[in-house]
């Protein structure tokens, strides 16, 4: 919260006068309590010209206000919805008080059409929760109904959060989290305390506190959002419980790290402090942890703040892809390698890894992708990010994947533009064939062409194909060094053929792998020749 400046403002406000007007005793030490603070402060500000009575009035009317335009979606309201809400606009109090500080009219609008907004999105989620708690002291069931169901008439405490963040966690945007947050803090007792009338009391008592916690650390959905399941962590946070956050303060410092199985909530709490942490991590690698498939899942935000990622075989999807997107997004960007095979990610999810390849900030520069369940619609993503300015990617493997001939001639385009600087391409077993090699031609002869490591086993490509490929390799501008052709139905012709390309100057192919083609001894003589001669680049051959 502290890049945000209203926050920043809050807690200015606040701390200057807890330091001016206390001795001792603690300070904020939650997001609720700073809010909470805030709150009580401006009361006391209004209080100075208005009555107590009328300052609560308006308190409860914004706080009224605040929830039903936060269940809208609405960050700006007009007269009409001041007016439902029993808030007087022309009122002197709009003006003063409390209204200046949380709630302002936005500027550059006619008279006849005001237009109104609480000074940040924060301040209306605090008090929606405080205007969503005072309902459930006073058993208000038409807006609890409303909010959770017809069949909420009066759950206990913990049922009611439990159900509230359930449905916090249904919503994709992420707009309730902050809500929720405020919302189990205001369970508390001490901020009952210290807000009086406006909340009431509730069953706050130590076992239901407890039971909340506990309905807290157990909570997982499939569907949550790694981002998201961090919310959890925070509301625990709000209720003023540490020990997860210390079990992995111990877990940190511990030297032996794999003998601790982590639960859920406890990957959780990893991934928000390896975020925070001021020290960028080297390698992040979700398998050394041990912990359930959900567990490994939720540490994926923690990609933000590490130069190397492995999240294979976790049981990725769509989902994690944004959260890995977000990452390569941010500035500054750590990420330099990431691994994401053996996903089933699909074109969606590398439609929203693309979104983030494509940043201005983005520093990838190794991409593994293999058996991801890809088809060719992600070759044309990926060869967009390859357009981009700048792209960083030096190495990307898409093996595994059924691209097809198509695939590859979307990727090509990306190839063949000169922002691209990718010199490590995989596409071994993509269902590929003889069509593939001419695109791949074309891209070795462009200008300027980078690829240097070029992986094509297990694909149908035939002499056919070698023909073509042979046709790049002959190019002054190609600078292919290692080139993968296991399997993919070769014969002697296609040897003849390399062996043309090879006597080309220049060639500065260097590895050649021709295994498990229908090739002998005497169909490679020629090639073996050439690792021999000192006029030759061609270092290893395999054939076998």
């Amino acid at each position: 919260m502290c890049h945000i400046p209203v926050f920043c403002w809050i807690t200015a406000k606040v701390l200057k006068d807890l330091l001016k007007t206390r001795e001792g005793g603690q300070l904020p030490k939650t997001l609720t309590e700073m809010y909470t603070e805030f709150l009580v402060f401006q009361i006391e500000q209004t209080k100075i010209k208005y009555s107590t009575e009328k300052c609560l009035q308006d308190i409860k009317s914004l706080a009224k206000l605040a929830f039903q335009q936060l269940e809208k979606g609405n960050l700006f309201f007009y007269e009409k919805d001041l007016k439902e809400s029993s808030i007087d606009v022309r009122g002197a109090s709009l003006y003063s008080g409390v209204f200046t500080e949380i709630f302002k009219k936005e500027r550059g609008r006619k008279d006849e059409d005001k237009v109104f907004s609480f000074v940040h999105l924060s301040v209306q989620e605090f008090l929606a929760a405080l205007y969503v708690v005072h309902c459930y002291n006073n058993r208000d069931t038409e807006v609890l109904e409303t909010f959770l169901g017809k069949d909420c008439k009066g759950p206990s405490l913990d049922d009611f959060l439990k159900r509230t963040m359930e449905k916090c966690l249904e919503n994709k945007t992420g707009y309730l989290d902050l809500f929720v947050r405020f919302l189990h803090g205001l369970c508390l007792e001490s901020n009952q305390t210290v807000l009086g009338v406006l909340l009431g009391q509730t069953e706050n008592s130590p076992e239901t506190i407890q039971r909340v916690i506990n309905n807290l650390k157990k909570m997982n959905r499939d569907y949550i959002c790694p981002d998201r399941s961090i919310n959890i962590f925070h509301c625990l946070m709000e209720l003023n419980d540490y020990s997860v956050h210390q079990e992995i303060q111990e877990f940190l410092k511990s030297e032996n790290r794999s003998w601790k199985k982590l639960s859920e909530i406890q990957c959780s709490a990893l991934a928000y402090m390896l975020q925070m942490s001021e020290e960028v991590l080297d390698e992040l690698d979700l398998k050394k942890y041990n912990t359930t498939i959900n567990g490994r899942q939720r540490l994926i935000p923690a990609v933000r703040n590490c130069r190397k990622a492995r999240a294979d075989d976790c049981g990725l999807s769509e989902t994690h892809c944004e959260v890995v997107a977000s990452a390569l997004k941010s500035n500054p960007s750590h990420l330099r390698k990431l691994n994401l095979s053996l996903n089933k990610l699909q074109d969606s999810g590398v439609k929203q890894l693309c979104g983030g390849l494509q940043s201005p900030h983005c520093r990838l520069e190794t991409l593994g992708l293999i058996c991801c369940s890809l088809s060719e619609t992600s070759c044309g993503y990926l060869a967009s990010a390859l357009k981009s300015n700048p792209s960083h990617l030096r190495k990307m493997d898409l093996s595994h994947n059924d691209l097809q001939d198509s695939g590859v001639n979307l990727l090509c385009v990306g190839l063949k533009h000169p922002h691209c600087r990718l010199e490590t391409l995989g596409l071994y077993h993509c269902s590929l064939s003889e069509t593939s090699c001419g695109y791949l031609a074309s891209a070795l002869k462009s200008n300027p062409s980078h690829l240097r490591d070029l992986n094509l086993g297990r694909n149908n490509l035939q002499d056919s194909g070698v023909q073509q490929l042979c046709a790049g390799l002959k190019s002054p501008r190609c600078r292919l060094e290692t080139l993968g052709l296991w399997r993919c139905s070769l014969s002697r012709t296609s040897c003849d053929n390399l062996v043309s390309s090879l006597k080309s100057k220049p060639s500065h192919l260097r590895e050649l792998d021709l295994s498990g083609n229908f090739i002998w001894n005497r169909d490679v003589q020629q090639l073996c020749d050439l690792v021999q001669s000192p006029d030759c680049s061609l270092q290893t051959l395999s054939w076998k």
